[in-house]
């Protein structure tokens, strides 16, 4: 059989666990057993043993494939060799999401009567009553006031679409992992079982009282725009679509430091932007709170102008404060003589080749996942700065850098709104990070590792809530 190409570190996208018996009478069966792995195109990695036997023994062999599809072909290999029986094939990414990603872990202990007492009936009635008097307390009193509801509907899911709440609810565990471990922010899954706005909006300000902030996700374009103005109405606690803001906060600190990397201000920088759904919205009102002036937008049906026709409210906005020059074009032609592309839509719209009519050092954010607009190796040399939302390549926008922090801070100074001002603001402080003396092509923004990323978001936040005195809490 042919031996595949082996896999780059970049390729190795998916991993399984195989657990295989392995003959003793069989003549080189871990050999063969490698052997078929190579030749198929995969990687062995880790390699465990879980028992040992006169006659045989079962190892657990982790190995690195392309994708799903790849490995199943790996594992047919493995199935034809004689002295070799598979017992099992695991995901590791479903091994990670088993029994769920998250627990709920008392901060009080109950050794005694006198604790169980005191944490709950009878002296709990005592809190209950100061509570009821001043409603404020229960910030200090309860988990609430370190507590974020982490709300989607399940109607726009990643890339995967409307998949509905228990589908999504993956994707929402993951989410509160992350404010844990990046901002110490305790967060909740909550996946509802509705996508009608009314009901959505009234669920909400029911559980309401449970959270010190609300963190809106992956609900469909434009009905998370009314949710989330509704609830900003009728609530005191902060509401924040990640999707739309958060996405756009990052997107803002990369723009800031990619236009610093190649020596242009914002001011000056060309942008063709595809797509104009929430996160693409909210990253367009970005780049122009942040000095950008000349955008070309395209949604699904071509170039945002005055007068396109079936434009939504957003995208009405969007015609009147962009486009200037009234484009009506195609968006490969829209690229033409333009120093920045910023694409927030589908994957694999466009080639290397469609990016050679760009100025030179010309920026390219394709943020489609799981495919980049862009092959990102096709990408010419006239391109300065590629960022992406994939991890296997630097200048991952993520998310993470700035939902983490935004909370924390919200939290900390018990705001009742995050504005747009605190989203600006968070964007430079994240760009801010990274000296000018530092700055590389392969290095406009940090990784979401980066230990200071949370700490100086939040910062941020307190700072610019209490220059505007929105703070509800004295800061230090």
């Amino acid at each position: 059989m042919k031996t595949e190409k082996s896999l780059d570190f970049g390729e190795r996208s998916y991993q399984m666990i195989v657990r295989a018996k392995l003959s003793r009478g069989g003549t080189g069966s871990f050999s063969n057993f490698a052997s078929a792995v190579s030749k198929a195109g995969g990687d062995h990695l880790d390699i465990d043993v879980v028992q040992s036997t006169g006659d045989y023994i079962l190892r657990d062999f982790t190995i690195a494939a392309r994708d799903p599809k790849h490995g199943e072909v790996i594992v047919q290999e493995l199935k034809k060799l004689a002295d070799v029986e598979i017992v099992n094939v695991s995901d590791v990414v479903f091994l990670k999401h088993l029994g769920g990603k998250i627990a709920i872990v008392p901060t009080s202990e109950v050794k005694t009567r006198v604790d169980l007492g005191q944490v709950y009936t009878p002296e709990v009635a005592r809190v209950c009553e100061a509570i009821a008097a001043d409603p404020d307390k229960s910030f200090n009193l309860t988990i609430r006031g370190k507590m974020v509801a982490v709300i989607s509907d399940g109607s726009r899911v990643l890339a995967l679409g409307n998949i509905g709440p228990l589908a999504a609810l993956p994707v929402m565990e993951g989410k509160a992992m992350l404010f844990q471990r990046f901002a110490g922010v305790n967060a909740f899954p909550i996946c509802l079982d509705t996508q009608d706005t009314d009901e959505i909006v009234n669920a909400i300000l029911a559980i309401a009282p449970n959270f010190g902030a609300i963190n809106l996700e992956d609900i469909a374009s434009p009905r998370c725009y009314e949710v989330e103005k509704r609830l900003k109405e009728k609530l005191s606690i902060p509401v924040f679509h990640d999707d739309q803001h958060g996405t756009a906060i990052v997107v803002g600190a990369a723009a800031i430091n990619a236009a610093k990397y190649i020596k242009k201000p914002l001011s000056r920088l060309k942008v063709t932007a595809i797509g104009t759904g929430a996160a693409g919205m909210a990253c367009i009102k970005m780049l122009m709170d942040l000095g950008v002036k000349d955008i070309i937008a395209f949604n699904k049906d071509g170039a945002v102008y005055k007068g396109a026709p079936n434009l939504t409210e957003t995208e009405t906005w969007l015609a009147d404060n962009s486009n200037a020059g009234i484009y009506k074009g195609s968006y490969k032609d829209a690229l033409k003589g333009r120093d920045m592309f910023l694409g927030l839509s589908v994957g694999d719209i466009l080639t290397g080749d469609d990016l050679k009519c760009m100025n030179k050092k010309a920026i390219v954010f394709a943020l489609a996942n799981p495919r980049a607009e862009v092959p990102p190796e096709t990408v010419p040399a006239n391109v300065a700065v590629l960022a992406t939302g994939s991890s296997r390549y630097p200048n991952q926008v993520n998310n993470a850098l700035a939902f983490p922090g935004i909370f924390k801070g919200a939290l900390e100074a018990r705001v009742n709104q995050i504005t747009e001002e605190m989203c600006i603001e968070a964007a430079r402080a994240i760009a801010g990070l990274i000296k000018t003396r530092e700055l590389a092509a392969d290095y406009i923004i940090p990784t979401v590792f980066d230990s200071r990323v949370a700490t100086t978001v939040a910062e941020a936040v307190k700072s610019t809530a209490a220059k505007s005195g929105l703070n509800r809490r004295a800061l230090k």
